[in-house]
């Protein structure tokens, strides 16, 4: 991709190592990078839902290994990596959910970051690794409820379980960065994204797969807070900007090590209300129902601040919410049809290659 800064020569015969092979995120990224030419070692628990991106797309028969494992378990996550030998690493591999943070958050802050910590740990004692990228949240800040971006300089935290495990992680990160592995030529980075959507994701509590359920169960989504604004965008576009981002750390490590935020255009900041009636445009049976009772807190303002990452990285979102809604389901219809979820990814993502004017597309 000319315009993000991808190159499919790079990645072509990459030995790649990816956390989270079996969730949303990293289901896409292993499709685009097998696509790319790049050999994939992934290391996850099983799908956490059913159905679930892993089983229909058949993602396992797209990557080189693939361990079943849980991050708590060092020695296995270890094992895996010098098994892999990879160049780049990406972690993906999360307790991803905020709602589910407030009823289990022992877990979410052993999995986000010691788990953070136990991978960061093994790169160490893996020499063939030159670039390693950490995805956060855009919910990693400290949240003030202001109507602008979040800058990679503003300070972390987090008022729930979910938001302040992951600015733990990016601490972690940024210590083993300075301590260990910048000294040792390894290109160490964090990447925050925005509200990603698209096909394939049956989380709970999540806006777009909770309005898919409702909407095949014939019954109206129910809405906990209609006002909250969020930077919403196509889980491709984040996915590119890690790609640049991996590539930028192989080559030129210390340069673009640190944060960077990979959020939507200003337009793609949506209150949750507004994405809805987008989506009840494209689906005329859609139908949405506020809750009113009480519920945990939730942040009601967030956007990101992208400039630093289109300046030094030429990266920059191109599918608008739009696109992206409209892409979204159209991959669950297909699915819902029977269709081949593989071939049908791939086509998204070579649609997604196309608009960017990618150099080398995948096949």
């Amino acid at each position: 991709m000319e315009n993000l800064g991808l190159t499919g020569a790079f990645w072509r015969d990459r030995r790649v190592f990816l956390t989270g092979h079996t969730g949303f995120k990293g289901g896409w990224l292993t499709l685009w990078l097998e696509a790319l030419g790049a050999k994939v070692h992934g290391f996850a628990l099983p799908p956490p839902t059913r159905p679930n991106l892993f089983d229909a797309a058949g993602i396992e028969a797209h990557v080189s290994g693939s361990t079943l494992g849980d991050l708590a378990d060092r020695a296995l996550l270890a094992n895996a990596l010098q098994q892999a030998q990879p160049e780049v690493v990406f972690h993906l591999a999360a307790q991803p959910l905020v709602r589910h943070s407030y009823a289990f958050p022992v877990e979410t802050f052993a999995t986000n970051v010691l788990g953070t910590v136990h991978l960061l740990e093994a790169v160490r004692g893996c020499p063939s690794v030159r670039a390693v990228v950490n995805v956060t949240t855009d919910k990693c800040y400290e949240n003030q409820e202001w109507p602008w971006g979040y800058r990679e300089n503003d300070p972390l935290g987090g008022a729930d379980p979910y938001a302040s495990s992951k600015a733990c992680s990016e601490l972690v990160t940024a210590a083993y960065r300075r301590s260990f592995l910048g000294t040792a030529g390894v290109g160490v980075a964090t990447a925050r994204a925005g509200n990603v959507i698209g096909g394939g994701d049956w989380a709970a509590d999540r806006l777009l797969p909770d309005a898919f359920r409702a909407l095949d169960g014939g019954k109206p989504l129910i809405i906990r807070a209609p006002g909250a604004i969020r930077p919403w965008q196509h889980v491709l576009e984040s996915l590119s900007g890690y790609l640049a981002l991996a590539e930028r750390l192989h080559e030129d490590g210390q340069a673009f090590a640190g944060a960077w935020n990979f959020g939507p255009s200003e337009q793609g900041a949506r209150s949750v209300a507004d994405l809805l009636g987008r989506l009840a445009e494209l689906e005329p049976t859609f139908r949405w129902e506020h809750d009113a009772s009480p519920q945990p807190h939730e942040t009601s303002v967030l956007m990101l601040d992208s400039t630093r990452t289109r300046l030094k990285l030429g990266w920059q979102p191109r599918w608008q919410v739009e696109t992206a809604l409209a892409r979204s389901l159209a991959w669950h219809q297909a699915w819902r049809q029977g269709r081949d979820m593989a071939e049908f990814t791939l086509e998204q993502i070579r649609d997604y290659s196309q608009s960017v004017g990618e150099r080398t597309s995948p096949s």
